[in-house]
């Protein structure tokens, strides 16, 4: 049988009499739009995030780039930012004329490497975009100061930071509520977090076309409002999302009890961190890759052209070599399947099929009572 790399149906199908009386409720109501729904998630949100407010928007890269609006950030403004993650952490930069400035990677983490951010920092830096990659929060209180940070945590709705939680540390937060992530909606939608009041008030302006009532315009906007439906659902999902992180931290655990560190390098934990993504590394990351796609497992890896060699990010003249951990991650990095429900025998049979590319077993103290163990 196959394995997915997630399965979001497995996290969803308990609630699926909730979920359709909340879509029932919305559809009785009439209200769509911005309705009380929205209203009631983004005070649930922030509450649970720990900052004043919470502004629901259509999609992650919308919220990013409503923050940048907010701070005034444009033409030839410098954002320093990793080049190892998802396009959309510096699209909205381009269609601003701003230019990303890339850092390295911290090799351990996959975070960005504050050292390397201070060595960036120039009189044209207006912010730092710090992602939260995979799940593990970033190392946020070592950046420079002074310097407005941009949390992007699409990936790592729930996670700390001491006592903390992501998205209530720097001036703003973006989350993306993508089918896949740890909170997640069925569709798309986005999320602001901030607890600068005024910051708030321009994104909400922001989102509805630069105007409070429809009438007055006072800014150049945009249409980007999350749907009252998926705030319905994501109203639900937030109730049970610290039990889900933590089913993900057990399955993270699983693993290294299976001895996969045997056979790759597993990810470095800590406290907060929730594990969007159960990323290894290995040089043989494509033997492996190869393997568990002919074993009908699902994998992936991730970012394997990092930006700063995108053909989109030409014009900045990076080479190859020019950010080594970086270049070493993307060409090393490969997801097993994990979620919050994985059984047990699913990750056992990912660990066995890895075991069987270098041709010898692991150490395996999690299944004391399996077959495997007794050979």
């Amino acid at each position: 049988m196959s394995i997915p790399l997630v399965d979001v149906r497995a996290q969803y199908a308990p609630l699926r009499s909730a979920i359709l009386e909340r879509f029932a409720g919305v559809l009785d109501s009439g209200h769509f739009i911005l309705g009380p729904n929205v209203r009631d998630f983004e005070h649930e949100a922030a509450a649970y995030l720990g900052t004043s407010q919470t502004v629901g928007v259509a999609n992650g890269t919308d919220a990013i780039a409503l923050v940048l609006d907010t701070l005034g950030i444009g033409s030839g403004d410098e954002v320093i930012c990793p080049a190892f993650t998802f396009y959309a952490t510096v699209e909205p930069l381009l269609h601003r004329g701003a230019v990303p400035v890339f850092c390295d990677i911290d090799g351990l983490t996959l975070n960005l490497d504050t050292a390397d951010v201070a060595a960036r920092v120039t009189e044209r830096t207006k912010a730092i975009i710090a992602v939260h990659l995979f799940g593990r929060p970033a190392p946020l209180d070592e950046l420079p100061e002074g310097i407005p940070v941009i949390e992007d945590a699409a990936q790592a709705f729930g996670a700390r930071l001491g006592d903390r939680r992501v998205g209530s540390i720097g001036r703003a937060a973006t989350f993306s509520f993508f089918p896949t992530k740890n909170l997640f909606a069925l569709g798309d939608g986005g999320l602001v977090a901030t607890s600068d009041d005024e910051l708030a008030d321009t994104v909400r302006r922001l989102r509805f076309h630069g105007s409070r009532d429809k009438q007055t315009f006072e800014l150049a906007g945009y249409n980007s409002r999350l749907d009252e439906l998926q705030a319905a659902v994501l109203r639900l999902f937030l109730q049970e999302l610290d039990g889900w992180n933590e089913a993900r931290r057990e399955a993270a655990a699983r693993y290294g009890e299976l001895g996969l560190g045997d056979l790759v390098e597993l990810p470095e934990d800590e406290p907060g961190h929730v594990y969007h993504m159960y990323v290894v590394r290995s040089p043989e990351r494509d033997r492996v890759l190869e393997r568990l796609k002919a074993e009908a497992i699902g994998c992936a890896s991730y970012y394997s052209r990092p930006l700063h060699l995108q053909p989109a990010l030409a014009f900045l003249g990076h080479e190859p070599g020019s950010l080594p951990e970086t270049e070493r991650a993307a060409a090393e990095n490969l997801a097993l399947p994990l979620w919050a429900g994985i059984e047990a025998a699913d990750q056992e049979r990912v660990v066995d099929v890895i075991s069987e590319v270098f041709g010898a077993r692991p150490a395996l103290s999690g299944r004391a009572g399996s077959a495997h163990a007794a050979s």
